[in-house]
């Protein structure tokens, strides 16, 4: 048999509508349309809730038409619908919320909500093949060191402020960078022609980072020594690249040389900073171990991740009342009980 589920994400700026389907007798996952639209704001600024939640209503139906027009099915064919539950920014996951609730109802379809960060781990999984790995989840709102154990993906360490893709948005707007394709991908290039490494906070603290700090002590820098050419934006790019991926490496292998694991998985949009996947590598290359990681289309916020872990519950026979499909801004990893897995 085979199940058809549709995928809504808009906790933050990507507005995303994925469907996947699953094959009971083959196993196959096939994923038959992702489409996204992104909320872009001006060079030195931020995203906030309320333009970003009327980004998302602008652009919904637009792109739930794109995605069932090349997933080249039918409303009949869909089984559930899924969208991100939380975690998350309160508008922006109200209005696709929203959508996801009227289409239910108008399809008479079951509804199933989604952790996010359940979200990421199982389209890491599924794309990459890694089987039991640690996870570094680091996105603009998470940061976390994971691994699953007894039906719950376990956090082993987190960050005890900012995200690091905060860190990284937030030192962009200071230097005015590009918020297209994304602020943390500006700072990656820049980070490449950096040449003096010029010391930073280092915040580890047990299994936990810290990141606010860091982002106020390179701020200080930036405003002294750029005017007076002291160091060049690319060099502190460069800087708080190699800092704060440090930090997250570290913790990283603590928590493989914990539970015995030979597999990291990064997951997030951040984890598509190839210089965090070489630092990674590194690392996990002397524990004779494997990095997996995604490209683009599934580490940044999208609604397949959506889908394939709302339908991963699905099958199970979990569904989300329509009175319970309310949205919260905290809803952390380990709070899912992961029936799907052994």
């Amino acid at each position: 048999m085979r199940h058809i589920a549709i995928g809504l994400e808009g906790s933050a700026n990507k507005l995303g509508i994925g469907i996947v389907a699953h094959d009971d007798v083959t196993g196959k996952v096939e994923i038959l349309s992702n489409i996204r639209h992104t909320h872009i704001t001006p060079p030195g600024t931020g995203f906030l809730p309320r333009d970003t939640a009327a980004h998302h209503r602008e652009h919904v139906l637009p792109v739930l038409e794109n995605a069932l027009r090349e997933a080249r099915i039918t409303i009949k064919d869909i089984n559930v619908i899924c969208f991100t539950k939380g975690p998350g920014m309160g508008a922006p996951l109200a209005s696709v919320a929203i959508v996801a609730r009227t289409l239910s109802l108008l399809w008479d379809k079951p509804l199933v909500g989604v952790n996010h960060c359940i979200g990421h781990i199982e389209m890491g999984r599924e794309i990459t093949g890694a089987e039991n790995p640690v996870v570094l989840y680091v996105s603009g709102g998470n940061t976390q060191v994971i691994a699953y154990a007894e039906k719950r993906y376990r956090i082993f360490g987190e960050t005890l402020d900012i995200a690091v893709g905060n860190c990284l948005d937030r030192f962009a707007r200071v230097l005015n960078l590009s918020n297209d394709p994304s602020p943390g991908y500006n700072i990656e290039q820049a980070a490449k022609s950096g040449k003096t490494f010029i010391e930073l906070p280092y915040t580890v603290k047990g299994m936990d980072v810290s990141f606010s700090g860091i982002l106020s002590y390179i701020e200080m820098i930036a405003q002294d020594q750029l005017a007076s050419g002291e160091c060049t934006p690319e060099d502190l790019c460069f800087s708080l690249q190699e800092t704060i991926f440090a930090m997250l490496v570290e913790t990283t292998e603590r928590a493989m040389a914990h539970i015995g694991s030979k597999e990291v998985l990064i997951v997030g949009g951040v984890g598509c900073n190839l210089r965090l996947q070489e630092m990674m590598m590194q690392m996990v290359g002397q524990r004779g171990g494997k990095v997996f990681a995604t490209d683009e289309r599934f580490c940044i916020d999208n609604g397949i991740m959506i889908a394939h872990a709302g339908l991963l519950a699905f099958r199970t026979g979990f569904t989300t009342k329509l009175e319970e499909s309310f949205c919260t801004q905290r809803f952390r990893t380990d709070e899912v009980y992961v029936s799907w897995r052994d």
